[in-house]
């Protein structure tokens, strides 16, 4: 006979699964591929000497990596059965104004679905992307714990291999995180009352403001030397990974507002020239970057092997 708890948890996923499947999610992308490589590189070149060799060698490869999440997102897959998009779509983002307090200290995803719904929220409306990037990060202190105890060689080079594809994924919803139209139900138009006149809400993913941020400007003004200085040249170890993940998208999500403020003074486009847009956008990147590198590091330099506890006598 199933438990209480064990009932409890059935009952909790199926609902999970029933919302994932009924919530309609943007579809709107982070940062476009130019921006996501930017932010990639950015970090693999901001690591210390102390990261092992063949993580600081795979440079290009985190790079390319960081836009993975969205091909997996493809449309021709989508139009067949859209098992991927629909399921996944929730990871690329979290609407800050959706989540109550209690939510925020949820260990994990299922913890944070049943605080959700305890809200009368939806989760799967509101995001996972928090838990996301917390999941792999501790993937990857393991994989790196993993490799410093490996003494085959061969094995050696299977597990550098599956700590450069995580941590390249990881770098896709930091980098995503970075960007204050993936913390925002704002997140391509302003949603609902508009009375300062801001870029009009549609769901269509080609038209629209977040497009016109993160693709269009970027593609056209950004480049990786308007990145590069303004990421800090000494990495931090994180003391606290989910408690600062939650305060990042809060700093993002502080932006939304003076991001649409610059969007009304002077529509983001490839022939906007003004030298606040691209800072404002410059440090956005930067600031995903930044909280990449920092997050890989602190992987690496907390992931030696935890001491066997003392047995009681």
């Amino acid at each position: 006979m199933f438990n209480s708890t064990l009932t409890r948890a059935l009952l909790l996923l199926s609902l999970f699964a029933f919302l994932a499947l009924t919530i309609p999610s943007p579809t709107v992308r982070g940062w476009g591929q130019k921006g996501h490589e930017i932010s990639g590189l950015v970090a693999a070149k901001k690591l210390p000497a102390e990261m092992p060799k063949f993580f600081r060698k795979a440079a290009e490869q985190l790079s390319y990596l960081n836009p993975e999440p969205d091909r997996w997102r493809s449309r021709d897959e989508s139009n067949l059965d859209r098992a991927m998009d629909t399921a996944y779509a929730p990871d690329h983002f979290l609407d800050m104004e959706l989540v109550p307090e209690a939510a925020m200290k949820a260990l994990n995803r299922y913890d944070f679905t049943a605080e959700m719904i305890k809200a009368g929220q939806s989760p799967t409306k509101a995001g996972f992307v928090t838990y996301r990037m917390l999941e792999l990060f501790q993937t990857l202190r393991i994989e790196f714990r993993l490799w410093r105890a490996e003494k085959d060689a061969n094995k050696r080079k299977w597990i550098e291999q599956r700590i450069i594809n995580d941590a390249g994924i990881l770098g896709h919803y930091v980098s995503d995180s970075a960007n204050p139209h993936h913390t925002t139900i704002h997140y391509n138009g302003w949603s609902g009352a508009n009375p300062n006149g801001y870029a009009v809400f549609t769901r269509e993913p080609n038209q629209g403001i977040h497009q016109r941020f993160e693709e269009i400007f970027v593609g056209a003004k950004i480049n990786l030397n308007d990145v590069l200085p303004l990421v800090a040249e000494n990495p931090r170890v994180i003391q606290k990974p989910r408690e600062e993940l939650w305060d990042y998208l809060k700093a993002s999500n502080k932006l939304v507002e003076p991001l649409y403020i610059l969007d009304k003074k002077e529509p983001f486009s490839a022939t906007n020239n003004s030298p606040e847009h691209k800072k404002f956008v410059s440090d956005r990147l930067a600031a995903g970057a930044q909280m990449l590198r920092d997050l890989w590091w602190t992987a690496w330099a907390t992931s030696a092997p935890v001491a066997a506890s003392t047995p009681a006598n």
